[in-house]
């Protein structure tokens, strides 16, 4: 069951990718693999901390960071959202 901050963060990110007319090609590219990956770990009755991805050396949570990094010049408050989301997945053990 997903906790309220988590549930929150993910609802707020959602508005501000919303309010977002575009982003670069390679920017969308990462946000529908996360979207994947935090699809599955979601839904998954793994082990928590089992954040990578087969093909992928880098955890999600260091794949999100990233990403909100990229974001904070262009979108800044997509670049917040997506570092709330990474806090409430840490908090959530994800």
């Amino acid at each position: 069951m997903m906790n309220s901050d988590l549930r929150n963060q993910l609802a707020a990110l959602h508005s501000e990718l919303a309010k977002t007319s575009s982003v670069d090609p390679q920017s969308r590219e990462l946000l529908v693999s996360l979207l994947s990956d935090i699809t599955r770990l979601l839904g998954s009755s793994t082990a928590p901390g089992n954040t990578a991805t087969p093909n992928d050396d880098q955890p999600l949570h260091e794949r999100l960071d990233t990403l909100a990094v990229q974001f904070e010049a262009e979108h800044p408050a997509l670049g917040t959202a997506l570092r709330r989301v990474v806090d409430a997945l840490g908090k959530a053990g994800i």
